[in-house]
């Protein structure tokens, strides 16, 4: 009786419960995309500080700011962000390794039928082909530190921000446009003794806010879908053991580089993301194997410049909750889930899942067909990239330490095991609807982990070799020529998007 009733809700009023990055993401796309039609109200507190480490990005974010139609040069300036060409990966399969994951595509489709690695394996097998990324414009840029889309419009990149600005930066353009801001902590969520719908929420003020929709940006706390609504956890750390972080920002000492870095110890994994004005720091580890005293000597010892402020401590659990869209509570950012920092995929399960609530918005009600897509949608996007993140730990051949023999040894989701299998004996790797991760990607992480493939494609006979010779080298010759033809990256950076001078 209680889903019957609520079908016939019109759905106006919106609340967003929380600020910081997740929340104003959501309340600046909900008003440029549904503003006319909707009561958009964000409710935040300045005495609550944001988690403030999400400053590394994937490309989806720059399609998402597309979609927002958000100025590129403005928002940069504005955020003082770098672009971001791939992620460099050091001492993750063996001490001493290092590999890129570039975000750009391998190669030329030689054929409908097969990818270009194929090809590369094959000509690999007989000796020649050189190294895989040097057929990637954004590997060969990112390594020379160059970096233009103007001279390569279809370049795939992301960016690198300060997220405290950028929030500021996105509630300057959500606000003049109707957003109405509450300035206020949460105190109690009402929900309907009948439906247990949420009601309102009440701030400490007394203030009661009621609205027909609830978004819940509140981060690792989950006010509203974690703790009023009840909707539990689903516990992914038996796969992705790193459960703390240190952060700390700190002066720029070498010209920023368009890629983020994460460096492995022996106990998880440090970055270092560069921005126009400083760097972004911050070493996650799991704490059976590393204390936080340990850590936050281990980064203040290894950063290269000078901290600005105190490193300060997070405490994190990997998954996600049960449902994303549970009645009349959406879940977005750290409320819903959270799949650790590497590969920066915070941000953009929040943009996707903002994106998909404009799509599937309940004007009419909420009915149940609709929220087991959304969820299911939510749930398939979040399990492929846990995968990917658990790739990087599992493959490895480090045995320096318990925790990386651990992630050697542990047993991984079916899901997975089927990738690896594939790779491994026919060098397949796939890309499915829902899925972040692109084909390239699979495979710069697995050749980078030394897990080579121990077949290809047939197809890739067919072509004859002296034919496939002269296309790598004109590939490379092209790859390289592009790359060379680009400004350095910090120098790009002062032309096109000059950072604002600090608020």
């Amino acid at each position: 009786m209680a889903d019957a009733i609520s079908t016939k809700r019109v759905v106006k009023r919106v609340v967003v419960a929380g600020g910081g990055t997740a929340g104003w993401v959501t309340a600046t796309a909900l008003v440029r995309h549904l503003g006319p039609l909707l009561d958009i109200t964000l409710v935040e507190s300045e005495e609550i500080g944001t988690v403030g480490v999400g400053e590394s990005t994937v490309p989806t974010f720059k399609s998402f700011h597309d979609y927002m139609g958000v100025n590129e040069a403005q928002f940069m300036a504005a955020a003082q962000a770098t672009f971001k060409l791939g992620i460099e990966f050091k001492n993750w399969a063996r001490i001493g390794d290092r590999y890129i994951h570039p975000f750009g595509i391998l190669g030329k489709k030689a054929s409908w039928m097969a990818d270009f690695h194929h090809f590369w394996l094959h000509a690999n097998a007989r000796g020649f082909g050189d190294e895989l990324g040097e057929y990637c414009l954004e590997w060969v840029a990112g390594e020379a530190n160059r970096m233009s889309h103007q001279y390569a419009p279809n370049m795939g990149y992301a960016y690198h921000v300060d997220a405290t600005r950028y929030a500021r930066f996105l509630r300057a353009l959500a606000e003049p446009a109707g957003v109405k801001r509450v300035e206020g902590k949460i105190r109690n969520v009402d929900l309907n003794p009948t439906s247990g719908f949420i009601d309102a929420i009440v701030l400490e003020s007394g203030q009661r806010i009621e609205a027909d929709l609830f978004i819940d940006c509140t981060g690792f706390r989950s006010l509203l879908l974690g703790q009023a609504l009840g909707v539990p956890f689903d516990d992914w750390s038996k796969w992705i053991t790193t459960n703390s972080a240190v952060a700390v920002q700190s002066t720029s000492v070498d010209p920023a580089q368009p890629y983020t870095s994460a460096i492995a110890h022996e106990a998880g994994w440090r970055w270092k993301i560069p921005l126009q004005h400083r760097d972004g720091n911050g070493i996650v580890f799991c704490n059976e194997f590393m204390s936080d005293d340990e850590a936050r000597a281990r980064l203040l010892a290894e950063i290269d410049g000078e901290p600005t402020v105190e490193p300060w401590l997070l405490r994190f659990k990997t998954g996600m909750r049960a449902q994303t869209w549970h009645k009349n509570c959406v879940g977005l950012g750290l409320a819903n889930g959270f799949i650790e920092p590497l590969e920066s995929t915070s941000i953009h399960l929040m943009m996707a899942a903002v994106t998909r609530l404009i799509e599937d918005f309940p004007f009419g009600g909420f009915h149940e067909a609709l929220t087991a897509n959304f969820n299911r949608k939510s749930r398939l996007e979040f399990e492929n990239i846990r995968d990917f993140i658990i790739l990087h730990y599992h493959i490895t051949e480090r045995d320096d330490s318990g925790f990386w023999r651990r992630c050697r040894d542990m047993d991984v989701p079916d899901t997975l095991k089927e990738r690896l299998a594939l790779w491994r004996e026919d060098g397949r790797a796939y890309k499915l609807t829902h899925e972040l991760f692109r084909i390239d990607s699979w495979v710069m992480v697995m050749l980078g982990q030394r897990y080579p493939a121990l077949g290809y494609h047939h197809l890739a006979e067919m072509m004859p070799e002296a034919d496939l010779r002269r296309q790598l080298a004109e590939l490379r010759r092209e790859v390289a020529g592009l790359a060379a033809a680009m400004p350095s990256h910090p120098d790009f950076l002062r032309q096109y998007c000059p950072a604002d001078k600090p608020a």
